[in-house]
């Protein structure tokens, strides 16, 4: 069975990195902040969202592989083929003035 090929143009992305506590850990977790911060617009604490080409997904993809530590932190970026395919629902408080709205 072959896998198909889909163009992605719209990514979350969500990230937990090890050892906040240590020196290591709280550089590695300013830098993957950082990197998704160029590609993505930051929604809520470590989720980032937003319009990306397949060519900068391949780019932030293997950018976060040299920085992250594979052992102990978790990288999670969900693709979607457009910002059109997903309804969100927020329940509770959202700081909306600094998150990326879905509506425009």
């Amino acid at each position: 069975m072959s896998k198909k090929n889909y163009n992605y143009n719209y990514a979350f992305v969500f990230y937990d990195i090890a050892d906040r506590e240590s020196e290591a850990g709280k550089n590695r977790v300013a830098k993957v902040f950082k990197c998704c911060k160029r590609y993505f617009k930051h929604h809520q604490k470590s989720v980032f969202r937003g319009n990306i080409t397949p060519a900068n997904l391949i780019k932030f993809k293997n950018e976060i592989k040299k920085i992250i530590d594979k052992e102990i932190d978790f990288v999670s970026i969900i693709k979607l083929q457009n910002r059109a395919i997903f309804d969100e629902e927020i329940l509770g408080s959202s700081d909306t003035a600094n998150s990326e709205s879905i509506f425009i």
